[in-house]
């Protein structure tokens, strides 16, 4: 579904999965610097969005993903992981309730068979999984607007009444606080031509990076379990009721560590490319780990996010696919293993 927003001056495509909306729109840098001043929006239109209503929806969600979600109250934004049986991570979501249903944003592709797996789980309970991606884009607006909803305002300064629902996610790390809009799918090229700075999804990308947040897809591979990421706490909730893939978040929580560990990189910035998404990290001679996502930052230069095995030392200079870069540390080598910890403190 190609965005309307592609059609700006200067936009320049992104490439898959994000194809549909633009990486930038002339200057990455310029457009960093502005969504983290507080300035600025991100097209990120080619997401998916799932709508569930129903009176059962936040306890029966609750029962199925890794977020608590009985007491959710409305405009509180989480965020929560379904897992398969074994524990490893199908889909990030993204969670915003506004008091009759709850709405998430997923990756792109990915709601039409979240919405099918909903739907199939639905048994005899009052709850309405539904893909509405064709009828609802999903925008980053940066900036300290803290209201719950919005509206669409035309060029010529009429006003769409239809209500916006607003998801204020934590602000990326030394930026101004944004929020996520679900606006209807219609007004976004009106959404655009009223405001000014957009930003493409480099820029955003960059700052999702340099603040240390994975991305389902980049940072996930067929394997990957909550602990590797750092999803603990923010979207896996240690103290909740049984749900799918907990026995191996509890298992890994108290008895062992993850085999991987994310890491933040910080790359030499004396070579022009970047590591791309797959290629190899290593350590004296051997391959330790891949690349997940990389960027150039307005002010830290080249960074990446990388994946590597839990032994690898935490000091220890890598080559992330052929270039130098130093460690940052995301997820600690002894991460899990609490109930282990408190046996040995005794």
């Amino acid at each position: 579904m190609r965005s309307p927003l592609l059609d700006l001056p200067g936009a320049v495509a992104a490439d898959p999965p994000d194809e549909e909306v633009a990486a930038h729109y002339g200057n990455p840098h310029t457009e960093q610097r502005a969504l983290a001043q507080g300035r600025g929006f991100v097209d990120l239109s080619h997401r998916g969005v799932v709508r569930i209503g129903g009176k059962d929806r936040l306890s029966w969600l609750h029962s199925l993903l890794s977020q608590h979600l009985i007491e959710l109250k409305p405009h509180t934004a989480t965020e929560a992981l379904l897992l398969d049986p074994q524990g490893r991570i199908e889909h990030a979501l993204y969670l915003v309730d506004d008091g009759e249903a709850t709405w998430a944003h997923v990756e792109p592709g990915a709601a039409g068979p979240l919405a099918e797996f909903l739907n199939r789980m639905r048994f005899m309970l009052d709850v309405e999984p539904e893909d509405v991606t064709a009828d609802y884009a999903v925008v980053y607006e940066a900036g300290a607007d803290t209201s719950e909803s919005a509206s669409v305002e035309s060029p010529d300064g009429a006003s769409d009444s239809s209500a916006i629902l607003a998801r204020r996610p934590a602000p990326f790390v030394d930026s101004a606080p944004g929020r996520e809009l679900f606006l209807p799918r219609a007004g976004l090229a009106d959404y655009a031509a009223a405001r000014r700075d957009p930003a493409g999804i480099w820029a955003y990308d960059a700052l999702r990076i340099a603040s240390h947040r994975p991305r389902a897809g980049f940072e996930t591979d067929a394997r990957t379990i909550p602990h590797e990421l750092g999803w603990i706490g923010s979207a896996v909730h240690l103290d909740k009721g049984c749900y799918r893939g907990q026995e191996t978040v509890a298992r890994v929580e108290n008895l062992g560590h993850p085999p991987r560990r994310l890491v933040f990189l910080h790359l030499d910035g004396t070579p022009e490319h970047l590591p791309a998404h797959g290629d190899p990290v290593e350590h004296d001679g051997r391959q330790v780990g891949t690349v997940t996502s990389s960027a150039r930052h307005y002010e830290l230069g080249p960074i990446a996010l990388a994946l590597v095995k839990r032994t690898v030392p935490v000091d220890a200079v890598l080559q992330a696919g052929g270039v130098p870069a130093a460690q940052e540390v995301i997820v600690s080598p002894d991460a899990g293993g609490t109930a282990r910890e408190r046996l040995r403190a005794r």
